[in-house]
């Protein structure tokens, strides 16, 4: 899956060692998507992947990212691990808004005349008429 958007938040590196005895070390970010309504989305790298894309805040990127969840202690987490950061270049970006036109939404039957309807009984039987045998 990918997400564009700006970074807006660093957070601290963490680290440690697994179980196995193996070092771990992953890095956190908030990003900032380029919507109407613009979503917050936390994600880290781990690993290899913490030292591969650094990043840092301002910076517009694309995030490949994979969604994984795990259960502990009865509870479900879910993260967002990114396994590739792509920084988007903010020339191309404004020359492409420039020359995309605005995204019109099109309606099925939109401009098309209104068709009046017969009003409906709000319920068998309470216009008058009754099918009931009884």
């Amino acid at each position: 899956m990918e997400v564009k958007g700006k970074v807006i938040a660093v957070l601290p590196e963490r680290s440690g060692t697994s179980k196995a005895g193996n070092a771990w070390k992953a890095r956190e970010y908030v990003l900032e998507t380029f919507e109407n309504y613009p979503k917050k989305v936390h994600f880290d790298f781990f690993g290899e992947k913490a030292d591969q894309f650094p990043l840092n805040v301002g910076e517009d990127i694309t995030l490949s990212f994979d969604i994984e969840s795990r259960e502990y202690n009865g509870r479900w987490y879910t993260s967002i691990r990114g396994w590739k950061a792509e920084k988007i270049d903010a020339n191309a970006m404004a020359a492409g808004a420039a020359a995309a036109p605005a995204a019109v939404p099109v309606y099925p039957g939109a401009g098309a005349p209104a068709v009046p309807q017969q009003p409906q009984a709000p319920f068998p039987g309470s216009d008058g008429t009754e099918d009931l045998p009884f």
